[in-house]
């Protein structure tokens, strides 16, 4: 097996490294709105939930771009689910625009008004979710931002007996340079039923 120190290793390499291995990646579609009122819309894969009780997410953009700029002038923004019906328009909005770009523009995407932050959230988005900023940390050479959920938005078409499938969802996860993944299908693994009372006995012990 090849074997690679980061220490040794070009950052370039460092890089692909991580986004080939780390996948696939979900994709957080943030929307944002500067202090001057232009709107901004851009993907970011290095997302996550950080907690549930109380619900928090994060990302981390490399250096600080015009999404982060806007969060911490504001302390708002708007994670959009990316969907394979909108991959094209996620792309898009991927590129390098200008600060005063308009992104929805670009890609041709409609909003509806949020219930509680200023950013729009995009009108055909399966699923949208209004956060609020706790706090942006400098890690490396990135900025991690986390964010405190104030609403989800979630299409009744999605969900079944009050869940979110993954196969009516159909989320889109970041994979290498532009490579992107689709969730069609799933597979359920459950413990195997000897293994699952060994747990249950376990945990009833340690109670």
């Amino acid at each position: 097996m090849a074997r690679f120190i980061p220490a040794d290793t070009p950052s370039r390499d460092v890089y692909f490294l991580m986004t080939s291995l780390v996948v696939p990646r979900p994709i957080a579609w943030i929307s944002t709105v500067s202090k001057d009122g232009v709107r901004n819309l851009a993907p970011y894969s290095h997302f996550t939930n950080c907690s549930t009780n109380p619900p928090m997410m994060m990302f981390a953009s490399t250096g600080i771009k015009d999404t982060v700029r806007n969060i911490m002038d504001t302390g708002e923004f708007v994670i959009n689910i990316v969907t394979h019906n909108l991959r094209h328009e996620m792309r898009i909005t991927s590129a390098e625009w200008p600060p005063e770009a308009d992104e929805f523009e670009k890609a041709g995407l409609s909003t509806l008004e949020s219930d509680l932050v200023r950013p729009g959230r995009i009108k055909v988005a399966r699923a949208a979710i209004e956060c609020r900023l706790r706090t942006v940390m400098p890690m490396g050479s990135s900025h991690v931002v986390f964010g405190d959920v104030l609403c989800f938005h979630v299409d009744d078409d999605i969900m079944v007996d009050g869940r979110i499938t993954a196969e009516r969802l159909q989320p889109v996860g970041k994979l290498d340079g532009s490579l992107y993944a689709t969730v069609f299908e799933t597979e359920r693994l459950d413990l195997p039923a000897n293994m699952a009372q060994e747990v249950k006995d376990f945990d009833k012990a340690k109670r």
